[in-house]
């Protein structure tokens, strides 16, 4: 049975995205500093920003493919330091780990944000429309995919940039859930960000399904 390898497994993405790779036929196998609350997977523990961790923990594994969810994900997060060492370091440690492995993955999918599009005036955003990161966040995503630009003669890797996605489980944090919680429990007020915006929101299990596709189809070096 082949192998799975999911950062960030016990995340919002991964707990969706492991029983669509189950049903697909892949093995689980998670990343993380905690241990799996996921049926059915197991967790490897260890902290990404950690090369040396990595590098041993990813080399017990040897994945045939990888799905990398792992990173802080909320645009607003106010730890900078965090957020670039978690999603540009931490991604180059796992990168240069999998060139360590006895075989190479077959697929390495990276996570990255539509977020990198910044404030774009086009309609539709596509992958041609010129990337301007208006955020910290944006900025060490976009960061993240140039770097992993340098692994692309080593690693078979894909970069996809969902926009907005919701689902059961997502953190307060997010809108739909915020306004979802507000609504539950009756409060009188709530506090948004920008309201003069249009955004598109995708169920996450859409999400999860085409992250499967593409580790199954998708070549090296391609970005969605």
């Amino acid at each position: 049975m082949p192998i799975a390898l999911v950062t960030g497994v016990n995340g919002f993405t991964g707990i969706h995205l492991v029983p669509e790779l189950q049903q697909a036929g892949f093995a689980v196998v998670g990343i993380g500093q905690a241990p799996s609350t996921v049926a059915g997977t197991t967790i490897i523990e260890c902290d990404l920003t950690d090369r040396k961790s990595t590098i041993e923990a990813v080399n017990q594994l040897c994945p045939d493919v990888v799905i990398h969810l792992a990173g802080i994900a909320f645009a607003a997060h106010d730890d900078v330091e965090a957020l670039y060492a978690t999603n540009l370091l931490g991604t180059r440690n796992l990168l240069e780990a999998l060139t360590r492995c006895e075989r190479v993955p077959r697929s390495v999918l990276l996570a990255s944000s539509a977020n990198v599009y910044g404030n774009a005036d086009v309609i539709p955003i596509d992958e041609a429309t010129p990337p301007a990161p208006t955020n910290d966040y944006a900025v060490s995503k976009l960061a993240m995919e140039y770097m992993a630009r340098l692994w692309l003669d080593k690693l078979p890797i894909i970069i996809a940039r969902p926009f907005n996605y919701t689902g059961h489980g997502q953190s307060l944090q997010f809108l739909l859930p915020k306004i979802v919680d507000h609504f539950r429990r009756r409060a009188a007020t709530i506090e948004l960000g920008n309201l003069n915006v249009v955004r598109d929101f995708s169920d996450v299990r859409t999400v999860v399904r085409i992250y499967r596709m593409l580790i199954q189809s998708a070549k090296r070096g391609d970005i969605f």
